[in-house]
C-alpha cells in the first residue's frame, strides 16, 4: 500500500515541473539564455512552496532539503530548449501549465497546512498562496505584469475553489486520490475556461469599466 506521504511528495513533484515549465516558456519569450531558463523554472516552481515552508515553520523548505525538487527545473529547460522552437506559437502551452501547477499545488499546499495543524480558514488561504506565490515571483523577475492582478484574468480564485474543496473533503473524511483527482480537475478547468472566455472579477471600485480596447485600460465611471 503506497502511504500517503508519498502520493502527496509525487503531486507536489508533478506540480514543481508544470510550474517549471511555465517558467521556462516565460524565460523563452523573453529571449533569456539557459542558465535564466534554469532559475526562471526554479522559481516559478519552487517560490510557493518555500513561502509555504516557512510561514508553517517546516524547518528548512523542503525545496533544499530533498534533491528531488531540483530535477524538474532542469528538465523542465531542456525540453523548452529542445522542443520551443518548434511550439513557440502555441503561446496557451504556457497558461496551460500553469493551470496544471496552480491545480496541484493548491491540493498540496493546503493539505500540508492541515498536517501542520493549521484551521481551515488558514489552510485554504495557505492552500492559494502556495498555489500562486511562484507565478507571482516568475513574472515579477521576468518583469511581466504579475497574473495574479490581471484585470482581465481570472488567477486566484480557481486555486481558492481547489483549496476549499480540499479543506471540506479532507474534514469530512472524504478525501482520497479519487477526489484528489477531481478537484485538481475542477481547478484546471476553472483556471483554463476563465482565461480562454476572458472571465473576469468585477474591479476594485464600483462603477469604473474597462475600456473596450487598449489592452486592458481601465477608465473612470461614467457620467
Amino acid at each position: 500500500m503506497i502511504s500517503f506521504d508519498i502520493v502527496l511528495l509525487w503531486l507536489d513533484l508533478i506540480g514543481v515541473f508544470f510550474f517549471a515549465v511555465s517558467g521556462s516558456l516565460l524565460a523563452a519569450r523573453k529571449q533569456f539564455d539557459f542558465v535564466g531558463s534554469i532559475l526562471l523554472a526554479s522559481i516559478a516552481a519552487l517560490g510557493g512552496g518555500v513561502i509555504r515552508d516557512i510561514v508553517i515553520n517546516a524547518g528548512p523548505p523542503i525545496a533544499f532539503t530533498n534533491p528531488a525538487y531540483l530535477a524538474p527545473p532542469l528538465l523542465a529547460a531542456l525540453l523548452v530548449y529542445y522542443l520551443f522552437s518548434s511550439v513557440q506559437r502555441f503561446t496557451s502551452l504556457l497558461t496551460l501549465f500553469d493551470a496544471g501547477g496552480l491545480a496541484l499545488f493548491c491540493i498540496t499546499g493546503t493539505l500540508k497546512a492541515i498536517g501542520a495543524g493549521m484551521n481551515p480558514v488558514a489552510a485554504i488561504l495557505l492552500g492559494v498562496t502556495t498555489a500562486v506565490g511562484g507565478g507571482l515571483l516568475r513574472d515579477i523577475t521576468a518583469n511581466e505584469i504579475p497574473t495574479l492582478f490581471n484585470n482581465r484574468d481570472i488567477y486566484a480564485l480557481p486555486a481558492f475553489a481547489g483549496a476549499g474543496l480540499t479543506t471540506l473533503l479532507w474534514n469530512l473524511g472524504l478525501f482520497n486520490g479519487v477526489t484528489a483527482c477531481v478537484i485538481a480537475g475542477v481547478v484546471f478547468a476553472f483556471r483554463v475556461t476563465a482565461w480562454r472566455r476572458s472571465w473576469y472579477v468585477p474591479l476594485a471600485v464600483r462603477g469604473w469599466h474597462r475600456a473596450a480596447t487598449g489592452g486592458g485600460a481601465i477608465s473612470g465611471p461614467r457620467d
